[in-house]
């Protein structure tokens, strides 16, 4: 008896627990794996398959709907369809035939969903256990990019899923695939520190599709590679040009060419880090970078010793705190010392003034002879 109380008071709970909406309502979800790589094109055009009206998620938009209805939508998925409207490509490099059908299927997605509760999932439908445990305040943001996309293209407001365990399932992400999500989500939040622009912000919310629990394996190892080569390319458009310089004065200023392929204004300090005290170098303060713009600086340089030294560029904000990888600088002093030059320069004085002496023994030497 003990037992069977339990267990209705734990059911009892379990459905009060959720929304009063859920229990009278069918609740449908549009979610998939990804299909987009991070660097825009399609791996592949699966995604069309499922959007036709046979298709997997074009049955759930495309049957009859019920009296009640509550949507819960990933807006990643979403964002695919809407990129699948245009002029698309695919990785494979074959013709691409969903765009069609990707718009019959956005338009069918906002009439069924205009009379019913629609939620918004965590950007990317991650697995949010992991989420929590690696970047706890990333999670919160992608609940709310979810949210603000989902109402962006519904033109309505939504509700999110924060709460509710609707983002479910455990990703069968690696342990080395987990580093790499950390390492690229942290190189974002680093160059977003000084550069706002929605390449950089979409980017890193992106990354959420890594931790999917809708990814199999292989497609696990191949997002993670993708998303480390475009996390690479976007900040790889800050930088400082790596070069090699020939040093022959005690004081002198090298050209150092700092690029900024944004399309928006960036402020950065350059520190300028010398491996060996060869030569003492200069940082740089408050360098403004126009939009897509390369600006040439000059390095103020001091020649201690002569050799080669290799000095790094690290790219900062106001804060010291690294924005981009450094680069590296290459400088050889071939000057001589002074008080070498000195020496040397007296010494040749003395064997000038000597020959000089010489030649003219000589002359009073002939002239005597002849006398």
């Amino acid at each position: 008896m003990k037992k069977i109380l339990g267990g209705l008071l734990s059911i009892f709970f379990l459905c009060g627990s959720l929304p009063l909406s859920f229990a009278s309502s069918s609740v449908v979800k549009i979610v998939s794996p990804p299909h987009q790589k991070f660097t825009g094109d399609f791996r592949n055009d699966e995604l069309a398959q499922e959007l036709t009206p046979s298709g997997r998620l074009g049955q759930l938009v495309f049957a009859p709907s019920v009296r009640s209805k509550i949507w819960v939508i990933d807006a990643s998925l979403v964002d695919e369809v809407i990129a699948m409207t245009g002029d698309y490509t695919l990785a494979s490099k074959a013709l691409p035939v969903g765009s069609a059908i990707a718009t019959n299927w956005l338009l069918q997605l906002k009439k069924v969903t205009s009379s019913n509760d629609v939620i918004s999932l965590a950007y990317g439908n991650p697995d949010v256990v992991l989420a929590r445990r690696l970047a706890p305040s990333e999670l919160r943001a992608y609940y709310a990019y979810g949210k603000v996309k989902l109402e962006a293209f519904l033109g309505r407001m939504v509700r999110t899923s924060a709460g509710t365990g609707l983002n479910a399932g455990t990703s069968q992400i690696s342990g080395a695939q987990r580093s790499r999500y950390s390492e690229n989500r942290k190189a974002l939040t680093r160059l977003s520190r000084v550069v706002t622009h929605s390449d950089v912000s979409d980017l890193r919310m992106k990354l959420a599709r890594l931790l999917t629990p809708t990814l199999d394996k292989g497609s696990r190892e191949y997002f993670t590679a993708d998303a480390t080569a475009a996390v690479s390319a976007q900040t790889y458009r800050l930088r400082v040009n790596p070069g090699k310089y020939q040093i022959t004065t005690e004081n002198a200023k090298l050209p150092v060419t700092v690029i900024n392929q944004f399309p928006v204004d960036v402020t950065v300090d350059i520190a300028m880090m010398a491996k060996n005290s060869r030569i003492l170098v200069a940082s740089f303060t408050g360098v403004r970078l126009p939009p897509n713009s390369k600006v040439q600086l000059e390095l103020a340089t001091q020649v201690i010793a002569p050799g080669e030294t290799t000095v790094f560029a690290q790219i900062t904000d106001s804060e010291s705190f690294s924005v981009a990888p450094f680069s590296i600088l290459k400088l050889n002093a071939t000057v001589i010392d002074s008080r070498v030059t000195w020496f040397t320069t007296g010494a040749a004085i003395l064997l000038l003034l000597a020959a000089i002496a010489q030649s003219l023994r000589r002359v009073r030497k002939g002239r005597t002879h002849e006398i």
